[in-house]
Formats: C-alpha cells, sequence, structure tokens
C-alpha cells in the first residue's frame, strides 16, 4: 500500500494513504509531538472531513489495537490449516499479577502449553519475547495455542 507524506512547513508531516472504499485516512505528526488523527476527501487530500488529536497514549492504543490484530491475522492464516491451533490476544490490565514483572514468572507456557509470540507495546512490536521481558500494564500479548490452553492462560494472567 502506498503511503503519502507531505512535509507541512512550520506544522509538521502529514502521512495519509487511500483505502479502498476511497476515503483518505492518515496522521499529521506535529513538530511537538503531538498526533491528529485525519480523514480527506478522496479527490483532495488537503480538504479534511475530520480531525481527532489524540494524546501520546491514545496514539499508543491505536497502533496496539491496529497492529495487535494485523499480527493475529497473520498468524491465523498461517494456522489456518493445523487444525487444533488457535491464535488470541491477552491485554496486561492494571491488576494484573504479572504486571511489572517478568514474563516467565507467569510460567503460561508450562502451564497451559500457549506459546507467547509477540508483545505489542507503545506501537512496538517485540517478537518472540524471552522470560525476562518485564510486562507492563497497556501491553497486549499475541498468542498462539489450543483453545482448552488459551483460556488456561487468560486464567493465569487475571487471576496468578
Amino acid at each position: 500500500m502506498h503511503v503519502d507524506e507531505t512535509d507541512l512547513p512550520g506544522l509538521g508531516v502529514r502521512k495519509d494513504f487511500m483505502t479502498a472504499s476511497g476515503r483518505r485516512i492518515g496522521v499529521v505528526v506535529h513538530r511537538d509531538g503531538t498526533t491528529e488523527f485525519i480523514v480527506s476527501t478522496w479527490d483532495d487530500p488537503d480538504t479534511c472531513q475530520a480531525s481527532i488529536p489524540l494524546t501520546g497514549q491514545e496514539t499508543t492504543t491505536l497502533a496496539q489495537l491496529l497492529g495487535g490484530q494485523l499480527i493475529v491475522n497473520q498468524l491465523t492464516e498461517e494456522h489456518r490449516d493445523v487444525p487444533g491451533i488457535v491464535t488470541r490476544q491477552f491485554s496486561i490490565l492494571q491488576d494484573s499479577p504479572f504486571r511489572d514483572r517478568p514474563m516467565g514468572a507467569a510460567s503460561i507456557r508450562t502451564r497451559s502449553g500457549v506459546s507467547i509470540v509477540a508483545i505489542m507495546r507503545e506501537g512496538e512490536v517485540i517478537p518472540s519475547p524471552g522470560p525476562d521481558v518485564v510486562l507492563h500494564r497497556g501491553d497486549l500479548l499475541v498468542a498462539v495455542g489450543t483453545l482448552e490452553g488459551l483460556d488456561k492462560a487468560a486464567e493465569i494472567l487475571r487471576k496468578g
């Protein structure tokens, strides 16, 4: 997919692309570090139909929502022909007993047979995280396993 990048002198940079439905969506990254989500008309990228300012945390959350789903979709497609293998996402919540602790403390693979294949954190992907990676509130864990194993992993992350 082609992303158009346009310098906005004195303001920042606009990055956008055309969707299959004919809408232009993107972001404006301002020089001061703030971000704006934008929707423009298909025929005139300078005519903005919607502009939503995002805080740093909102930008991170949106990136995790979109990026995490992309990873899950790719893994689901790769495992489509493997009977019994499912991909699921888990969020580390404020009250998770493993928040601010190494992932290995949860012993998810040993206790449930599930593999954590990636962590989405602040818009970045940590592929194949090791047991020493510390889990933080807001992390999105991408896991692969059986339905039963994934249910057990969800319980472990919630209750310990």
